[in-house]
């Protein structure tokens, strides 16, 4: 079974250099383990997903410029995330507002071809399927 996902969960991009801790505000009211409880919809750039510090995806166009001014050598620019769709498949029996929860084998797309993970959920006790 995979682990529930809450406020304070590390993250990581496939093309950012430094990890993230998600942050879950606490609308729904629903604690787990003691932090606010996360569902799919906890994806809002900035809000729920801090800056990864730098990133390397050429797909964004920061570093497609820098790279291209750079004649080519690869260089990296300021993380800034593009996560426009939900996290998939979160946990379909499992909801909160009538949202599924998230768990730790879910997955967030970066609009410059990052993918996001779950490295850690932010507390070890709550298991969802």
């Amino acid at each position: 079974m995979a682990m529930q996902v809450c406020m304070g969960a590390m993250l990581q991009c496939s093309f950012g250099v430094a990890p993230s801790s998600l942050v879950v505000l606490p609308v729904n009211r629903t604690l787990v383990g003691g932090p606010p409880a996360a569902t799919i919809m906890d994806h809002a750039p900035l809000v729920n997903i801090p800056p990864f510090g730098m990133c390397t995806s050429i797909a964004n166009p920061a570093v497609a410029a820098a790279t291209a001014a750079a004649f080519g050598v690869l260089t990296p620019q300021p993380c800034v995330p593009v996560t426009v769709a939900p996290w998939a498949p979160g946990s379909p029996t499992v909801l909160i507002g009538g949202l599924p929860v998230l768990n730790d084998s879910s997955k967030l797309m970066c609009l410059w071809a990052g993918v996001i993970q779950v490295t850690s959920p932010g507390q070890v006790t709550e298991t969802v399927p």
